[in-house]
């Protein structure tokens, strides 16, 4: 059906700087929205940007730090992350709403596999 691929993580210093990459393929009819998540170890998944229909949105503790952005023509979404500190450390997550079905409007949820951002000196 569909298949998201993220790409560009790996270690960096506090105050450094990582993109991350998410290219959406297969049977996509059209993608209403496309974000990231987060997840630490022993914490719970959360949201830290979305980006749908012209508009962006971040999470608190990212805001001013990072920037979503997205290639509509290539089916990709970009995470810009300026100034990395330690508590970024998780796996992050892609996620897209896609429409897969012609006669069908209502998108339906799809994630990546995850990669991991370390921020640690």
């Amino acid at each position: 059906q569909v298949q998201l691929v993220e790409s560009g993580g790996g270690l960096v210093q506090p105050g450094g700087s990582v993109r991350l990459s998410c290219v959406a393929s297969g049977s996509i009819l059209r993608i209403n929205a496309m974000g990231w998540y987060r997840q630490a170890p022993g914490k719970q998944r959360e949201l830290v940007a979305t980006s749908s229909g012209g508009s962006t949105n971040y999470a608190d503790s990212v805001k001013g730090r990072f920037t979503i952005s997205r290639d509509n023509a290539k089916n990709t979404v970009y995470l810009q992350m300026n100034s990395l500190k330690p508590e970024d450390t998780a796996v992050y997550y892609c996620h897209a709403a896609v429409v897969v079905e012609f006669f069908v409007s209502r998108p339906s949820d799809y994630w990546g596999q995850g990669t991991q951002v370390t921020v640690s000196s």
